[in-house]
């Protein structure tokens, strides 16, 4: 694990530096500032390392890369040398793993790396951050690039947020259902059972229903328990096999309302992400190949393959992408346009923005449609144990007034 270093030195020239390090050991830290030429007069351990780091989340998400790439392209454009804008990008990041791996790629581009082959080495950066950057350096329009870039993740970021805020909701309101329908079997439920039992006497059809469940659900909770867990283990193996992931993946674009949601953002997703690669210069067939390994569905994915195996035959896009049943008839035709205007990368981003209005509808219409419709589950399920529980009350009034 990394641990944080406060150091102090000096340059050839005389100047006084200092700063912080995160580094495995101390032997890391002393080779990272003699590449620097820095002269060291003290090295130790940051006392505060422990309460600082506690608490904080390690994961580099999109959002951190995309301000991130922001920041850089700034820099960038504003004339900084690169390994300065990578120093001082190392030097403001908040999260330890993210400032190490920024402080490696600075040292690998001192050593003479290009910049893509630092990022490279590194996780965080998937295939399309890299070839993009790759192109750009090619190119000398690293900028440029960076700018496309950050602009892609930030779109990405938003979307992704959409599409998983319109999945909060519903999985929210399903939870309290199943709380509150679980809770009543359990704890109410039992209550009113040992007064029936009290009453004696024929209990009608619908208490002995309800009776039934929540004796049922006492009695075999961790069963049921232990089988959730044991299906929820069964479904995510499964998802990581190459049929599992497809037909889950294809099981879900057809879901009545939720499905629509899902479809759009990923048409979204595949036609910002080629249309980015095409426009900052990756070859077509590298850029349909990282385009389907970050689609996040397999059935893009395969459709995807399909289209880059159809133009390493000399076809066009357009066609597979129609057999493959999963693009809407208006996607097909505009990427079709675009092929035969030579203005692939233009009409992608159109469609993207498009599609990214698309995903805000779909969000609106799924939350409208789901509102009304957990309402009435929740009150039949509830009002429904209510009135069987009540049931025995009115006949035993009945009996009473008799």
């Amino acid at each position: 694990m990394a641990t944080t270093y406060l150091w102090k030195g000096r340059t050839p020239t005389g100047e006084i530096l200092s700063g912080e390090y995160q580094a495995e050991n101390k032997n890391e830290l002393i080779s990272h500032l003699r590449k620097r030429k820095i002269i060291i007069t003290h090295i130790r351990k940051n006392p505060k390392d422990i309460q600082l780091n506690f608490g904080k989340g390690n994961k580099i998400t999109v959002k951190d890369l995309g301000i991130f790439t922001r920041q850089f392209a700034t820099m960038i454009n504003a004339g900084l040398p690169m390994v300065q804008c990578l120093d001082i990008l190392s030097a403001q990041l908040e999260k330890p793993k993210f400032k190490r791996i920024v402080t490696e790629v600075m040292s690998d581009v001192e050593s003479g790396s290009t910049l893509a082959e630092g990022l490279k080495k590194h996780d965080c950066f998937s295939d399309l951050f890299v070839n993009m950057i790759d192109a750009g350096e090619a190119g000398g329009i690293l900028d440029i690039i960076l700018n496309r870039l950050a602009q892609y993740l930030e779109k990405a970021d938003a979307l992704r947020r959409k599409v998983k805020g319109a999945l909060t909701y519903p999985t929210i309101v399903l939870c309290v259902a199943l709380g509150a329908t679980i809770f009543m079997l359990m704890v109410i439920i039992p209550t009113f059972a040992k007064m029936f039992t009290d009453f004696g006497g024929e209990l009608p059809l619908p208490t002995q229903i309800v009776m039934f469940l929540s004796d049922f659900l006492r009695a075999n909770w961790y069963l049921l328990l232990g089988g959730a867990a044991g299906l929820l283990f069964f479904l995510k193996r499964y998802y990581k096999t190459e049929n599992g992931h497809y037909k889950i993946d294809k099981l879900l674009l057809r879901l009545p309302i939720l499905g629509n949601v899902i479809r759009k953002g990923a048409v979204a997703r595949f036609t910002r992400t080629l249309g980015t690669l095409i426009a900052s210069g990756v070859p077509i067939l590298n850029g349909l190949e990282i385009t389907a390994r970050t689609s996040g569905n397999k059935v893009i994915e395969v459709a995807v393959m399909d289209v880059k195996q159809s133009i390493s035959e000399g076809n066009t896009i357009a066609e597979p992408l129609k057999k493959c049943g999963v693009f809407p008839p208006m996607v097909v035709q505009m990427i079709g346009v675009g092929e035969q205007t030579g203005a692939l990368d233009e009409m992608l981003d159109k469609v993207a923005d498009f599609y990214d209005d698309e995903v805000d509808s779909a969000v609106e219409a799924m939350t409208a449609a789901i509102e009304p419709i957990m309402i009435v589950v929740m009150g039949a399920i509830v009002g429904g144990m209510l009135i069987a529980m009540y049931l025995p009350m009115f006949k035993l009034v009945t009996v009473v007034a008799g």
